[in-house]
């Protein structure tokens, strides 16, 4: 029997894909009372609110099944409870770039990440390259702006 892919994420990321979930079957109601509506008027094959009403049910409903899907998968991890000196999901790390300027990120979830928040995702291409580094540690990594450089400063679990 194949085994079940856990999905690693933090508690905010968890909250975040169940709170989307609650929203989307909030509105499966209305998007069957919309159905109902538009066959009232009569001609379904040039109903264009008819149509524009079952493809937003199916867009629902695969979302729907896909955050089932995640949800079930789910990993809870709290970084607070984490330590040790190589990076792993979880970890805060500050890294020095070419200017050594220091910039700041946490390893996350593919759902979760937001570089704007400093938020990485463990299969990004700076987080596949971060995964298992320890202080002092150089990382050369090709992002879509080119090749970066960054030492692994500090790690923390917070």
């Amino acid at each position: 029997m194949a085994s079940i892919e856990k999905l690693p994420m933090l508690a905010i990321g968890y909250e975040k894909l169940t709170a989307e979930l609650k929203a989307l079957r909030e509105e499966r109601p209305r998007i069957v009372d919309a159905i109902e509506e538009a066959r009232a008027h009569g001609d379904l094959s040039e109903n264009a609110e008819y149509h524009a009403a079952k493809e937003r049910q199916g867009q629902v409903e695969a979302t729907i099944a896909d955050l089932e899907d995640k949800i079930s998968r789910a990993q809870i991890i709290d970084p607070t409870t984490l330590s040790g000196d190589k990076i792993i999901f979880g970890a805060t790390v500050t890294l020095l770039d070419d200017d050594d300027k220091p910039v700041r990120y946490q390893i996350v979830g593919p759902y979760e990440a937001d570089a704007k928040l400093g938020r990485i995702s463990y299969v990004s291409p700076l987080g596949r390259a971060l995964i298992g580094k320890k202080v002092e540690d150089e990382i050369e990594v090709r992002v879509p702006a080119g090749e970066r450089f960054y030492v692994v400063e500090k790690i923390e679990f917070i």
